[in-house]
């Protein structure tokens, strides 16, 4: 397999952090089958090992990657601003920027490698289904259930936030699962506009149809448009809604309010972040969180909990012409994955 941590960072083609890319190998994630062609039979996840060459695939039951890359382009639930389609494609260019090495990421302060070893994939894109919401969100959660075969930890950028909730679907074995949300808007609205599949919504789908998912704790929210049913029945199912005032107020008395010991879905809205550090998003709202704020909260939900996903969403590269936006996304998913490997390892050593 070719190594290409050491290429230009704008060398093609562009994949998440220039990790081997499946979607050639293994056809479209997601994707209706052609028009009168016959429905293959279900087969064990196809993955590409890191000792094979580019185009082999693969079988086995168990999964052959530790990170694999998951892209959602689906922006039609979208309530103001399209261009979170375009997310994916940016960030797999904007992540060759932080190409991962064989030895991993020099962290300076610590003076060590992070991430030494970590073998990522990059799965290509589901195929949206255009206007047909429900074919979309069923692609949706097949192919995340496939990604989840493939990997310890999987990706998933979309795309508007409405891609939560078939995301989520497909982690319905997972026992007591809680989920960790960043964001300026709190997206449990029952329905807005008579659309229940908005992007205002996919958290209210997720608790309906999910009896495996505890509770939800927000952290971020602000803005004067507020729904107060929505407010209402978040706080009555116990969902923890943090504002983003609360952090700027005291960031360890909110880590303190964050689940502790559960399998966490960590789902990362990127208008959490002050528009004025990530400008290229639907719906920005001032008096948002600093990176640094938005990090530290990644870390400490990774280091008291179990990671069982995470997806980003929201990020629309075509509203922020300089492509920082871009930039800060794959920034902070090399540092959650970085993260998330250090307490993986950190639990190795525990164990054994």
């Amino acid at each position: 397999m070719r190594v290409r941590h050491a290429e230009l960072s704008f060398t093609g083609p562009a994949t998440f952090f220039k990790a081997p890319y499946l979607g050639s190998a293994a056809g479209p994630v997601g994707a209706a089958p052609a028009a009168g062609a016959a429905e293959a039979p279900p087969s064990p996840p196809t993955s590409l090992p890191p000792e094979a060459p580019e185009g082999t695939v693969l079988t086995g039951a168990r999964p052959t990657y530790d990170v694999a890359f998951l892209g959602v382009p689906y922006d039609f639930a979208v309530g103001f601003r399209p261009g979170a389609r375009f997310a994916p494609n940016a960030v797999r260019a904007a992540s060759g920027r932080y190409a991962l090495p064989p030895q991993g990421f020099y962290d300076l302060e610590a003076d060590r490698y992070r991430l030494t070893g970590a073998r990522l994939v990059d799965a290509g894109d589901v195929d949206p289904a255009q206007l047909e919401t429900h074919e979309t969100l069923e692609r949706i959660t097949a192919a995340a259930r496939r990604v989840r075969a493939l990997a310890r930890l999987p990706v998933f950028v979309g795309g508007d936030h409405s891609v939560s909730f078939p995301l989520l679907r497909a982690f319905d074995d997972v026992e007591g699962l809680h989920v960790v949300q960043l964001d300026a808007h709190l997206d449990f609205t029952d329905a807005r506009n008579a659309t229940r599949y908005a992007n205002s919504s996919p958290f209210r789908r997720a608790v309906e149809a999910l009896p495996n998912l505890a509770s939800v704790t927000v952290v971020g929210l602000r803005g004067v448009r507020a729904d107060a049913e929505a407010f209402a029945a978040a706080r009555a199912r116990g969902h923890a809604l943090i504002s983003a005032r609360s952090v700027r107020e005291s960031l360890a008395a909110v880590v303190e309010r964050l689940p502790r010991g559960a399998n966490v879905y960590l789902s990362v809205d990127v208008d959490a972040l002050d528009p004025a550090e990530l400008p290229g998003t639907s719906s920005p709202e001032p008096e948002g969180l600093s990176y640094g704020q938005l990090r530290d909260l990644v870390a400490a939900t990774i280091e008291r909990n179990r990671l069982v996903g995470v997806d980003l969403t929201e990020l629309a590269p075509n509203l922020d012409p300089s492509g920082r936006s871009e930039l800060l996304a794959a920034r902070l998913l090399a540092e959650t994955l970085a993260l998330w490997w250090d307490a993986r390892e950190a639990a190795d050593g525990a164990r054994g």
